[in-house]
């Protein structure tokens, strides 16, 4: 089992850790692979199951996204910036060449000490034209909704999930072509 996260607010991650005691009888059943709350860098091969939280904003989570889905058997849109790109995806509503004034404000008018723009490669990401949601780049298998989804609905979907079957997901959004 692997969890990501993407742009958002870890909120999601949260919830994950708030499963309390149920996190240990998780451990017994799944090894977690790759995740923001363990020291791996490369996501591995043959990921049974991913929880990926946070929209899709630059190029390292459109490159690393692409990745997740080639090696993984079951991807979950985790949390409502994964299934619509929520708060998120408010930068899109700034137009076209939005990410230039993202940057702009960030990091020139709302600097307080050495306001500059960073230029060397490897420091931020290029953003992308639009912030979305991850089915609109990958095909995704289930959608758990909730900003963030609390720590029993969850629980009642990995039970399910690594269970008997899996969940119900209606109303998911579309698959990409």
């Amino acid at each position: 089992m692997a969890t990501v996260w993407f742009g958002g607010c870890s909120g999601c991650h949260m919830s994950f850790l708030d499963l309390d005691e149920f996190l240990v009888e998780l451990a017994g059943r799944v090894e977690l692979v790759f995740s923001p709350v363990v020291d791996h860098k490369e996501y591995p091969e043959n990921v049974d199951l991913c929880l990926i939280e946070g929209a899709i904003c630059n190029s390292d989570n459109l490159e690393l996204l692409h990745k997740i889905r080639a090696r993984t058997r079951t991807l979950v849109s985790f949390g409502d910036c994964a299934v619509t790109a929520n708060v998120t995806a408010m930068r899109n509503l700034l137009g076209r060449g939005n990410a230039e004034s993202v940057l702009q404000r960030a990091y020139l008018e709302c600097a307080q000490d050495n306001p500059c723009l960073p230029k060397e490669d490897g420091i931020v990401p290029a953003l992308l034209p639009r912030v979305m949601p991850v089915h609109e780049v990958v095909p995704v298998d289930h959608f758990l909704r909730g900003c963030p989804p609390n720590a029993q609905q969850i629980k009642a979907f990995l039970i399910r999930l690594l269970g008997a079957g899996a969940p119900a997901a209606e109303g998911t959004p579309t698959r990409p072509g």
